[in-house]
């Protein structure tokens, strides 16, 4: 077991709004922690960390050396030590995610950032004593194992059993595997820390104001082109300004990387990615390949018809995400934000919006901005004896009621798969992304039919369209960043420069010539957190995007017992395989043409923008 604290789902999915007046926004939710702990100090704390540690010492004492004699004996008995196994990893897994979530709400806090620290040493410390634990399951012969599983309580944990078997080809001695564990929190865990803290500490001066990142970034998305130029000098100055930090760390997680890989005799950069998504490598290439491929049809061509309708020929890069001139760009009330995406969901199932409503009500979500606070959103499902929360940056426009229906999603996804328990409850990230994308599908599908006039649909279609191609195109050029970065990391280290221009090629051939990349955004590739906290994750946004459109055109063309499928679909967690519980959609992610169905989606959204176009 590699022990840390938990990744959250849907990490980080930045947002592009304009900032707004506190006054219009002022009673943002925050989120209520004490279903996990009453406070930072709290006795509860110190209490759990003892127990988890005395528990987790005398778990290894009793059990070490003896689980291939447990699953010759009797399945029951195995399947017993499995299950104080899993409520070490529920227990410690609440601490963990406290720490986590409490950090998150100020990364600049010393006495936040000084529990989060504590909190990984301490865990891992503990966690040390139960890494023998699958090493040592993954050592029993197949055959007995197999056998043992006809009991009825032990094969409850197959799927899990099945999932760490896979870990076998890359399994390294106890002693070596101890010595990764333990060094994770001194190295690649406080490499991500100092990004962390290096972004929630930066500030980005316009007009005399210093602003957080979220709130320049959301200027990108200004209607004054002016005020989108002084965001886009403003975040260069600052992303040049913290270079050589950035590119430290960049190196410095590459090649930790590369010797973890090589140790493990993963063959490709991304096989452990894929490896821990559960998805073939062969699936994902064939996504990259149909992606790449089809460029063309999609970034360029939606961009080309963008830059006509600003009157320009060629776009800044600062004006991709720039509302049309005629979008309307009121803000838009929390109460508001959540009965959109509420009523969207409800449309589709009522139990789906009754559990979303929960959120709201017992103050699961933490919308504010703040000073510190952690920029982007991203759903955290804790553990299954707690419940998850969701973290936004509320700024009152429709892409901010866009993340929250995304996040709402993850949200929801996490709630149903939770009865499956710490080990199996979680989804691999490919699967992860199903629900919330369906989340934004649902709303955005039912805002759009709502549009009065033909110049509203236009907007809606134009900027879902764009939420697609941020999705879909930008996390495969992403990916493909990430490829060219860790494959030249292995010939030594890369320059500021070079990281630069790897991020230009890659940005050319994905937005097109409609897109000017203008001098200093070769260092945009620095405020990417997922480079840093999640390598090669970036695709299970396409996957998902890719996915989730199929999905929905199956959804449309369904009589009845759609709903059901779905709950079923989320309700499995880590249970299945992607293919299992595709098949009752008649889905087939291993099939070439699999992904071109979802990027026709695309594709004819753009088709019915441009007939839009055309003189009546």
């Amino acid at each position: 077991m590699n022990f840390k604290l938990r990744e959250s789902i849907g990490l980080v999915k930045s947002s592009y709004e304009t900032v707004v007046e506190q006054t219009e926004l002022a009673n943002l939710p925050q989120w209520d922690l004490t279903a996990l702990y009453p406070s930072l100090d709290a006795p509860e704390v110190e209490r759990d960390l003892g127990v988890i540690y005395d528990r987790a010492c005398d778990f290894e004492e009793n059990h070490k050396g003896k689980l291939s004699v447990y699953a010759a004996q009797s399945g029951e008995q195995l399947a017993s030590v499995i299950s104080q196994y899993e409520e070490l990893e529920d227990l410690m897994g609440r601490l963990g995610a406290f720490a986590v979530l409490s950090y998150t709400e100020d990364t600049t806090d010393p006495v936040r950032q000084k529990f989060y620290g504590d909190m990984q040493d301490k865990l891992t410390s503990a966690s040390v004593h139960l890494l023998f634990f699958p090493l040592e399951l993954n050592r029993i012969e197949a055959d007995v194992l197999e056998k043992a599983t006809e009991a009825k309580t032990l094969a409850h944990y197959k799927p899990w059993l099945d999932d760490i078997r896979k870990e076998l080809p890359h399994q390294l001695d106890d002693q070596i595997e101890q010595l990764f564990h333990e060094k994770h929190v001194s190295g690649a865990g406080a490499w991500n820390r100092l990004f962390d803290e290096t972004i929630s500490s930066s500030r980005y001066e316009i007009d005399g104001q210093e602003l957080q990142m979220e709130q320049a970034l959301s200027l990108l998305q200004d209607s004054d082109p002016l005020n989108r130029q002084k965001a886009a000098k403003a975040l260069t100055k600052t992303f040049e300004k913290n270079l050589s930090t950035f590119t430290l760390i960049t190196n410095t997680l590459a090649k930790d990387k590369e010797t973890y890989d090589r140790w493990h005799k993963f063959e490709d950069i991304a096989d452990s990615r894929h490896l821990s998504n559960r998805v073939e490598r062969e699936v994902v290439d064939a996504l990259v390949e149909a992606v790449r491929e089809a460029y063309p049809r999609l970034s360029h061509r939606y961009y080309a018809m963008k830059a006509k309708w600003l009157g320009v020929e060629q776009m800044n890069f600062w004006d991709r995400n720039a509302p049309l001139p005629q979008a309307d760009t009121k803000n838009i009330p929390w109460d508001e934000a959540k009965e959109i995406v509420l009523n969207a969901y409800g449309r589709f199932s009522p139990e789906l919006a009754e559990i979303a409503r929960t959120f709201f009500d017992k103050n699961w979500i933490d919308g504010q901005i703040r000073p510190g606070k952690s920029p982007g959103a991203f759903a955290h499902p804790t553990v299954p004896s707690a419940h998850p929360y969701v973290l936004i940056n509320y700024q009152g426009k429709i892409r901010d009621v866009m993340t929250l229906a995304h996040e709402l999603g993850h949200g929801v996804h996490q709630v149903l798969a939770g009865p499956n328990g710490a080990l199996m409850a979680p989804t691999p990230l490919t699967l992860a992304e199903t629900a919330s994308v369906f989340g934004e599908m649902l709303t955005f599908r039912d805002l759009l039919d709502k549009a009065e006039t033909k110049e509203k649909r236009k907007i809606m279609l134009a900027s879902k369209v764009e939420d697609m191609i941020n999705t879909v195109v930008r996390q495969i050029a992403f990916y493909t960043f990430e490829r060219k970065v860790h494959e030249l990391r292995k010939e030594g280290e890369l320059t500021s420069e070079v990281l630069g221009e790897l991020w230009l090629s890659v940005q050319e051939e994905s937005l097109g010539p409609a897109i000017r990349l203008n001098e200093g955004y070769e260092n945009y590739w620095t405020y990417i957190p997922h480079f840093i906290h999640s390598p090669f994750y970036v695709y299970a946004y396409a996957f998902g995007d890719c996915l989730v459109n199929s999905l929905y055109a199956v959804f449309e063309g369904a009589e009845e017992g759609f709903q059901e499928k779905y709950f079923n679909l989320l309700k499995a967690g880590g249970t299945k395989h992607h293919s299992e519980l595709l098949a009752p959609f008649e889905l087939d992610a291993t099939d070439p043409s699999f992904w071109q169905k979802g990027l026709s989606v695309i594709e004819r959204l753009i088709d019915e923008l441009e007939e839009m176009d055309q003189p009546e």
